[in-house]
């Protein structure tokens, strides 16, 4: 029961980290430094995110994603670069959890929590790409606050229960890939309507010429 619960904290906090790496890390380490949670014996190896390096390092970060994460295609881009960063930390965070296992358990482990810290972001870029075809700003300000407070009350569900937490994520995930068909329809279909609109005035032109 006790490697089933380290397990559902590692794949629990990749997914978080999948969303707002800096975020999960930066409140994670506030929580331990402060003492606001106290960490089970098997939990131990966590403690290092407490350390005011790695806070300063985490909340600097996050405060640049903060910004970049509420203005329109800005957020795309720091999503393309985060591409590779976040299910790196996903799978480092997801290590560090286990402490000190057998070797094929951290690999087996690290690969699940990479691929959920992936799922995790891709489902956050497409929903991102699909609002930034929509002419105002409001609902990227409004999916970037949805999406702290979802890392913040994910991150205290974890504490509080890891099984269920995980389930919400496996189930969150199962939901992205249902409605994933229909976002990239949508995305298509914005997409080239769009360049229509650009193509017409150059087609005028060239049949006035």
């Amino acid at each position: 029961m006790e490697r089933i619960d380290l397990l559902a904290v590692a794949l629990g906090l990749a997914a978080l980290a999948g969303v707002n790496l800096y975020l999960t890390v930066f409140a994670t380490g506030l929580a331990i430094h402060f003492h606001w949670i106290t960490l089970a014996p098997q939990y131990q190896s966590l403690e290092v995110l407490g350390n005011p390096w790695i806070i300063s390092i985490a909340g600097v970060l996050y405060l640049l994603e903060f910004f970049a994460d509420k203005i329109p295609w800005v957020d795309s881009i720091w999503d393309a670069v985060h591409t590779v960063i976040r299910p790196i930390g996903g799978a480092l965070l997801a290590i560090q959890v286990l402490g000190h296992p057998s070797p094929a358990f951290t690999v087996m482990v690290a690969l699940l929590a990479g691929g959920t810290s992936l799922i995790a972001h891709t489902a956050k870029a497409a929903t991102r790409l699909a609002s930034n075809t929509s002419p105002e700003p409001f609902s990227n300000i409004g999916l970037s606050v949805g999406e702290d407070a979802a890392v913040l009350g994910g991150l205290t569900l974890v504490h509080f229960n890891p099984l269920l937490a995980l389930i919400i994520f496996l189930i969150g995930i199962g939901v992205f890939f249902y409605f994933a068909r229909r976002i990239l329809r949508s995305i298509k279909a914005k997409i080239g309507g769009a360049r229509k609109k650009l193509d017409e005035p150059a087609d005028r032109n060239v049949s006035v010429q």
